[in-house]
C-alpha cells in the first residue's frame, strides 16, 4: 500500500524489497499481481490506500497434516520460525510424504505457500525460518545469521577457523567433500564444554555450503559424533549432533530486530551429563 503519492506499481513494489526476478515472475503470470481482484501491470499509477496482493504460483500446497507438532517459537505478518526436531525433514520427498516440517506449515497455514528461508538437513535439529509470502522471503535472503551448537568427536582447540573449499563427491549426489576446486567455505567454531571424547563447540558458518559444518569437522579429524556419513561413531546418539541454537534477522514487515535461541536437546545434552 503506498504512502503518501502515487506511484508507477514497479516503482512501489522494488522500494518495498520485491526483486526484479520475482517481479518479471508475477508479470508474466495471470493473476500474479492484482489490485481489488483485477490484474494491474507495473506501469499502472497504485495511490494510497490500494492493497496490492501477490501471488506467485511456483510452489504447489502441500499436504496438511495436524498430527504433527511443531513449536513455532516466532510469528509475525512475515515470518514464521519454528523449532525443528531432529529427524524430522523440512521438504516432503519420496520416502517422506506428509512427516515434514511442510506438512505440518501447511496445518498451520493452509493458505500460504511454503518457503523455509534456512534449510536444516534431517536429523538436524533448531531453529527453521519460514517466510509466509514471496516479499519477505525475498528480502530475508542473505540478511539474517545463525549459530549452531555441535558435538564433536576428539578434543579440538579452544577456538579456531576452517577454510577449506567443499565440493560433491564425484560417484555420489549427496555426500561433500573438501577439495581444491570446490566452492569457497569458511567455519568459525568456539569450544564450550569438553566431556570424555567429545568436545561441545558454538559454530558459526561463514557461508552455507550443503554439508559445511559436517565436512569441515571430519576434515580436521573431528567428526560430529553420530554423523556416520562422514566417519562418525552413532554408539552414543543416533543422528549427527548439530543443533541450529540462534537465529537473527530483521522482521521484514516490522523492521524490529529479532534474536532467537533454541535450548540444546535432550540426546546432545546426555552426550555432556547436561
Amino acid at each position: 500500500m503506498p504512502q503518501g503519492k502515487t506511484l508507477p506499481l514497479a516503482e512501489f513494489l522494488r522500494r518495498e524489497g520485491v526483486s526484479r526476478r520475482l517481479l518479471t515472475k508475477l508479470k508474466r503470470q495471470e493473476g500474479g499481481i492484482t489490485r481489488a481482484g483485477e490484474t494491474v501491470r507495473t506501469i499502472d499509477l497504485v495511490c494510497p490506500g490500494d492493497v496490492i496482493v501477490l501471488r506467485p504460483d511456483d510452489v504447489k500446497l502441500l499436504e496438511p497434516n495436524p498430527e504433527l507438532n511443531v513449536p513455532v517459537i516466532f510469528e509475525s505478518e512475515g515470518v514464521a520460525v519454528f523449532d525443528k526436531p531432529p529427524h524430522m525433514p523440512v521438504h516432503p520427498s519420496m520416502k517422506h510424504r506428509t512427516d515434514t516440517l511442510g506438512n505440518w506449515f501447511a496445518h498451520l497455514f493452509p493458505d500460504l505457500t511454503f518457503r523455509p528461508v534456512n534449510r536444516l538437513d534431517r536429523d538436524t535439529s533448531g531453529l527453521c525460518m519460514t517466510a509466509k509470502d514471496a516479499r519477505s522471503a525475498a528480502m530475508l535472503q542473505g540478511a539474517w545469521e545463525k549459530t549452531y551448537i555441535a558435538a564433536v568427536h576428539g578434543i579440538i582447540d579452544e577456538s579456531g577457523t576452517i577454510d577449506a573449499p567443499i565440493a560433491r563427491e564425484r560417484e555420489s549426489v549427496i555426500v561433500r567433500c573438501v577439495r581444491a576446486d570446490g566452492q569457497p567455505a569458511v567455519t568459525h567454531y568456539e569450544r564450550i564444554a569438553v566431556c570424555g571424547d567429545y568436545s561441545l563447540a558454538e559454530v558459526t558458518p561463514e557461508t552455507g555450503r550443503t554439508h559445511q559444518i559436517r565436512v569441515h569437522f571430519a576434515h580436521i579429524g573431528h567428526p560430529l559424533a553420530g554423523d556416520d556419513l562422514y566417519g562418525g561413531s552413532r554408539t552414543d546418539i543416533s543422528r549427527q549432533a548439530l543443533h541450529c541454537a540462534e537465529i537473527r534477522f530483521t522482521d521484514p514487515t516490522t523492521g524490529e530486530r529479532v534474536e532467537l535461541r533454541s535450548a540444546l536437546p535432550e540426546d546432545m545434552r546426555r552426550l555432556f551429563g547436561l
